[in-house]
């Protein structure tokens, strides 16, 4: 038990690829939240937006064409309000229009909910928003394929203020217990809430520690290293282990908005025409600073 430590990747080019990628999500959220007439979890998109790149567009063997294929990994967001992130990151890889989200997001019936909904967007495996139940749920399909003897991976994106749900705990003992080694949670630990810090409510350190405890193999990266995102991937055991493995990303809110990051005020919020050209401008100058 105990952390994993690992090598970043040594594919620079498909890391760069990735990261001008991230930007672009980063971008499109931000003109989302700019055309949007309410609240935007833009904060923990923001946060959760190199994680979802790197999922999409490297980790998840999942075919936007073939929607059903039973060997496609199965992908449970149990952030539930990061989901505007996820569309947008889905439509990146084909999935549908980026357009159609700008236009219908958030409305009366549109397929694009503040909280994803499997029965209205093909694409999505799982609708979620209460927040501690993605986890379970991804134990449940991952011991279901098991059973099947089928070799896909079933991959959770949880954020850490949600851990702090009993139900997370009982998930990852089952998970462990019933030898999940197809099972694969990616944390955004962000360390916000929505109207606190994480351990001004929930005491979660030592974090790491705790998922080792309940017998899990433990990845510890910096969520905005590419690189490092990559080589967790990577690294990733085969299905057939005994162990379920838990990537624990450590990310900023509002990550690349200078004037988001760490800030409680967005955990959602809107842009007008003037913040969103500030906003725009901050993420340009927080990508030419990481660049150098």
């Amino acid at each position: 038990m105990g952390e994993t430590s690992l090598q970043t990747s040594d594919d620079p080019h498909s890391v760069q690829e990735l990261e001008d990628l991230a930007f672009e999500l980063r971008s499109k959220l931000l003109h989302l939240c700019g055309t949007y007439e309410g609240a935007v979890h833009i904060g923990g998109d923001l946060s959760a937006a190199d994680i979802f790149t790197a999922l999409y567009h490297y980790g998840l063997h999942v075919d936007p064409t073939d929607l059903r294929n039973p060997t496609r990994d199965r992908f449970v967001l149990s952030k539930g309000h990061a989901a505007v992130c996820m569309y947008i990151a889905m439509s990146m890889r084909g999935f549908f229009s980026y357009e159609g989200i700008v236009d219908t997001y958030g409305q009366l019936d549109s397929a694009y909910g503040m909280h994803p909904c499997k029965v209205q967007l093909p694409g999505v495996e799982c609708s979620t928003g209460s927040l501690g139940h993605g986890l379970p749920i991804a134990v449940g399909m991952a011991l279901s394929a098991r059973g099947r003897g089928e070799s896909h991976r079933v991959v959770c994106l949880l954020g850490d203020g949600e851990t702090g749900e009993g139900s997370v705990w009982e998930a990852a003992m089952a998970a462990r217990s019933n030898e999940l080694g197809n099972l694969v949670a990616f944390v955004d630990r962000n360390r916000q809430m929505m109207t606190s810090f994480a351990e001004e409510r929930v005491v979660f350190e030592p974090y790491p520690d705790k998922w080792a405890a309940f017998g899990w193999n433990v990845v510890h990266i910096d969520g905005h290293d590419m690189a490092q995102l990559v080589g967790a991937i990577d690294a990733l055991p085969p299905t057939s282990a005994e162990r379920p493995t838990v990537v624990i990303c450590e990310t900023v809110k509002g990550k690349g908005v200078d004037f988001m990051e760490h800030n409680l005020a967005w955990h959602a919020g809107s842009l007008g025409a003037a913040d969103l050209e500030r906003a725009m401008t901050a993420l340009q100058a927080s990508r030419e600073r990481e660049s150098v």
